[in-house]
């Protein structure tokens, strides 16, 4: 017979807890539409990553919530997802997602990356939300609890590329790596060249967009290596 914590420890591994943490009632209901059209597409790619990429322990919960809270409550990063040991917290909301998005364009006037951004689709917020579970695969080395100040560039890359993979379609897939492509030649000069081992050491200590800088650079160099390198995923 099994103990009643390895049957929790089962249990828990098949389901995520969604959970709401917002401020009013008229919130509550947005975000509650939102977390169901996004729930059966999450556990369609819960099960792939659980087939395919080693997830085994699932975080303990997603928690929805307001970009406010997101950015001044749970965190102070202005990140609107992130995961905190074994719980994801973000933002489902795509109007806040196209703000921060086109707040990476720094005032610059980019017309084809602001059209581009102005029209996402909440696939695009989706596979987001698919990034953040993806790190939970014990495919990657290092496990939230670490001290972790390299080497992140490849988890954040492959975490970006499978649930984009999964979870855009193919034209999107392509749409976003090219963007961000033209993202980082349009900002190499203010943010460098430096090594994609120094993601874990400088990442979260600059602004909105030099934060992104790096998870463009990521994510555009494990596509590179998926498809024309070794065209394989393993």
């Amino acid at each position: 017979m099994l103990k009643s914590k390895e049957k929790s420890n089962i249990i828990r591994s098949f389901r995520i807890k969604y959970i709401l943490s917002l401020e009013n009632a008229e919130e509550n209901e947005k975000y509650q539409m939102i977390s169901e059209q996004f729930k059966e597409k999450l556990s369609a790619y819960q099960s792939v990553l659980q087939t395919k990429y080693k997830l085994v322990d699932l975080p303990k919960a997603i928690i929805w919530t307001t970009p406010e809270l997101a950015t001044s409550v749970f965190s102070e990063l202005p990140i609107l997802a992130f995961t905190n040991k074994d719980i994801i917290y973000m933002t489902p909301e795509l109007s806040a997602w196209k703000t921060l998005f086109l707040k990476q364009l720094e005032g610059q006037d980019y017309p084809e990356i602001r059209a581009f951004y102005e029209q996402i689709s909440s696939n695009q917020v989706l596979a987001i939300a698919g990034h953040e579970l993806t790190h939970h695969s014990d495919l990657f080395l290092d496990d939230f609890e670490d001290d972790r100040c390299d080497g992140i560039w490849f988890e954040e890359g492959m975490c970006d590329y499978l649930s984009r993979k999964y979870l855009l379609e193919k034209q999107e897939f392509k749409d976003i790596f090219d963007i961000e492509y033209k993202l980082i030649k349009l900002f190499r000069d203010k943010y460098g060249n430096h090594s994609l081992e120094a993601f874990g050491s400088s990442t979260y200590e600059g602004n909105l967009t030099g934060i992104m800088y790096d998870y463009w650079r990521s994510g555009v160099t494990i596509r590179y290596l998926v498809e024309e390198k070794y065209d394989n995923i393993s």
